[in-house]
C-alpha cells in the first residue's frame, strides 16, 4: 500500500539525510518541525509511519508520542523515536509511552532504512525490496 513517513524534526541537516536515505528507497517524507502543532499534522497526513525527534520546539516529542499513543486511530501507528541523547532513560521514558523504536542520533543510513522497513511490516518490507 503506501510508502509515506512524517518526519518530525527541526534540523535541517537531519531532515535532508532522511529524506535522502528513504526517498532513494521509494519512500515519500514529509516533514514537520514544530512540536505544538506535530499531533494535528500526524491526524492530517496519516502517515504509515512517523519518525519524531525527542527535542523539539514549544512541545518535547515524548508528550506528542503520549499524545498520539492516547488517541485511537494512532494508538498502533509505528512511531520511531530519534534522539541526540541516549540515555537509558530516555529510552525507558520512550518505551512507557509506547513507542515503537527508538534511535539514537547519529545513525547510519543502513540502520535508519532498516527500522523503517521493519516498522513497515514484513509484506511492504519484502515487496519492495526488489524494486
Amino acid at each position: 500500500m503506501g510508502k509515506r513517513v512524517l518526519l518530525i524534526e527541526d534540523e535541517p541537516n537531519i531532515i535532508e539525510a532522511i529524506r535522502f536515505i528513504l526517498s532513494r528507497d521509494g519512500w515519500t517524507v514529509e516533514t514537520h518541525s514544530d512540536g505544538a502543532t506535530a499531533v494535528a499534522a500526524v491526524a492530517a497526513k496519516r502517515p504509515d509511519i512517523v519518525i519524531l525527534d525527542v527535542m523539539l520546539p514549544n512541545k518535547s516529542g515524548f508528550d506528542i508520542l503520549r499524545d498520539l499513543r492516547g488517541m485511537a486511530e494512532h494508538a498502533a501507528r509505528p512511531i520511531l523515536m530519534l534522539t541526540a541523547r541516549g540515555q537509558k532513560k530516555d529510552r525507558d521514558m520512550a518505551e512507557a509511552a509506547g513507542v515503537s523504536h527508538f534511535m539514537t542520533k547519529p545513525f547510519s543510513n543502513s540502520e535508519m532504512l532498516e527500522a523503517v522497513r521493519s516498522l513497515a511490516g514484513p509484506d511492504r518490507a519484502q515487496a519492495h525490496s526488489d524494486g
